[in-house]
């Protein structure tokens, strides 16, 4: 499980270089896979083809800060919301704190997860542009 945690992870890492965010995320990598990231990830991964579902059917977007957003006001979109931006808080506090990105770091992670997350949506997803607005991509 760990090699399939740190595997996806990897992936994660990579697919920012990927995207605009490419020289910025050069930078920053997770230098310890402590428990609490392992189990972040392996969250992330538990969850992500019902995240997937949500955002094709409408229910949930990314905004613009690295998080997703539930459109609708039923409690399994605001569950699947909250439980997906916790455990995306517990990964880009731990990059921001890996790399000594100060005070300032986690906003600094948040966006550039936030440009990659808005490149990898699908079409029909919904996503928030940086100036407040929602559109489908």
């Amino acid at each position: 499980m760990k090699k399939l945690a740190n595997g996806f992870f990897a992936f994660i890492l990579l697919s920012l270089f990927v995207f605009s965010a490419q020289a910025q995320a050069a930078q920053y990598d997770i230098k310890t896979m402590t428990p609490e990231i392992e189990q972040a990830v392996s969250n992330r991964q538990n969850r992500y083809n019902n995240l997937q579902d949500s955002k094709t059917q409408g229910s949930i977007g990314e905004n613009n800060q690295g998080y997703v957003h539930a459109l609708d006001s039923s409690p399994a979109a605001a569950e699947l919301v909250n439980a997906e931006n916790s455990d995306r808080r517990v990964i880009y506090q731990a990059i921001a704190d890996q790399n000594n990105l100060g005070p300032n770091g986690l906003s600094l992670v948040e966006g550039i997860f936030s440009e990659v997350l808005e490149e990898k949506s699908t079409p029909g997803q919904t996503v928030q542009a940086p100036d407040g607005s929602w559109k489908k991509k």
